[in-house]
């Protein structure tokens, strides 16, 4: 059941990447039956070069590709050190395929990245890290089946026989205390005090928002989650992209977690009460990025633009028409024509 689970979920990858991709014939064939008439080569040598660098998705859909791609996917350890789980596989991933993926690493797993697989419990993960006991970036964010115990469990698991976990990030899972936290930092010591050496890097929000873009950057922070100095909860404490913030005291500093100081999508800054405007995507604007972002033709709303794909060009102007508001229409003509 394992293995077909698995094989299902490569092969709907497959086709959801080959639509995407929108695959047309070359222009040099001047018809179907001239393409039928080419005999079938293998993949461009080239292309094996490549694997190594693919994305998990694009790489489990070149494994069904061919027979050639497939052994050279299977076979070849160097695609599977660094395994990150991000849209659109993270949804569905469970302990099981967890396993099987992790499993082509052969034990030698460097990197893991979950991106909000909400799916992943506590025994999924310490089987993955009993099988894989040498792995430098655990990266969970968003993990909510995950608790802090199981947490602790693996990082103690990654410690062992001076071992190093260089790279945790936990935020998002739930529950994480003061006490969790100093547990945690005790085997991160040795990273830690690495870090406090060099030069701090802040953490700021709109980049944050995008975890992926942390994954394997040299400058990571050895935990991203720290006690909030407005809230005291352990939560991801931002940094404010404005200028004139940066030379505040420390006492009046605006770092602290997004629930205690709102921050702007766009720019990253904090934002005061009087400039906050809203996005059509529900995000917070500075009234600065509000004021340069395009708007909707109907209701004067911007999206940010990490969400700006969700608006339809407007076909009587070159701005665009928000999803709501084209909702909000189609619903309108409905009721009209029925009436």
């Amino acid at each position: 059941m394992e293995t077909a689970n698995v094989e299902y979920n490569e092969q709907e990858a497959m086709e959801t990447s080959m639509k995407m991709m929108s695959i047309r014939p070359s222009s040099s064939f001047s018809s179907v039956d001239s393409i039928n008439e080419e005999e079938p080569r293998p993949p461009h040598e080239a292309l094996f070069l490549a694997l190594a660098y693919l994305p998990l998705f694009e790489l489990l859909a070149m494994s069904v590709v061919c027979l050639s791609l497939r052994d050279a996917v299977n076979k070849d350890i160097l695609p599977w050190l660094n395994i990150i789980f991000d849209r659109p596989l993270n949804r569905r991933l469970s302990d099981e395929i967890l396993m099987k993926i992790t499993s082509k690493a052969n034990g030698r797993l460097t990197t893991l990245a979950l991106i909000n697989c909400v799916r992943i419990t506590n025994a999924g993960l310490q089987r993955v890290i009993e099988k894989n006991p040498f792995i430098k970036k655990l990266y969970i964010p968003g993990c909510t089946g995950l608790s802090p115990q199981g947490v602790i469990e693996a990082v103690e698991k990654l410690s062992e026989n001076d071992h190093t976990l260089e790279i945790l990030h936990i935020s998002g899972v739930y529950n994480i205390t003061k006490e969790h936290l100093r547990t945690l930092h005790s085997h991160l010591k040795l990273n830690s005090s690495r870090q406090n050496e060099q030069k701090r890097q802040p953490i700021l929000y709109h980049k944050a928002r995008h975890y992926p873009v942390l994954v394997n950057r040299e400058n990571d922070h050895s935990i991203d989650v720290e006690i909030c100095p407005s809230c005291s909860e352990v939560r991801m404490v931002f940094d404010c992209s404005k200028q004139l913030c940066k030379g505040k005291p420390p006492a009046r500093c605006c770092r602290g977690c997004y629930h205690c100081i709102p921050r702007c999508a766009e720019c990253g800054g904090c934002i005061q009460p009087e400039e906050m405007e809203d996005a059509v995507c529900n995000d917070m604007l500075c009234s600065d990025c509000w004021l340069q972002l395009p708007k909707c033709n109907l209701c004067n709303k911007p999206y940010c633009r990490q969400h700006a794909n969700l608006g339809s060009n407007s076909s009587c102007s070159s701005g665009f028409i928000c999803d709501i508001c084209q909702y909000q229409n189609q619903k309108c003509y409905s009721e009209e024509f029925l009436n």
